[in-house]
């Protein structure tokens, strides 16, 4: 699908810490953990981390 079609073999995605109904929707569509960034985004002012996420496309 997305993989095939523009020619990618990963998509990554990050969300802030406290934020579980974007982790949650990202672990049920087959993303998984791969670690977290500390001071990754200035949101409003201040440095925040993130968890970071990938999905692997298949061939």
């Amino acid at each position: 699908m997305a993989g095939s079609q523009w020619g990618l073999h990963r998509i990554e995605a990050s969300t802030l810490l406290r934020n579980t109904g974007s982790q949650r929707v990202l672990l049920n569509s087959g993303f998984e953990l791969i670690g977290t960034a500390p001071r990754y985004l200035k949101i409003a002012g201040s440095w925040q981390d993130h968890n970071l996420y990938q999905r692997i496309l298949d061939d």
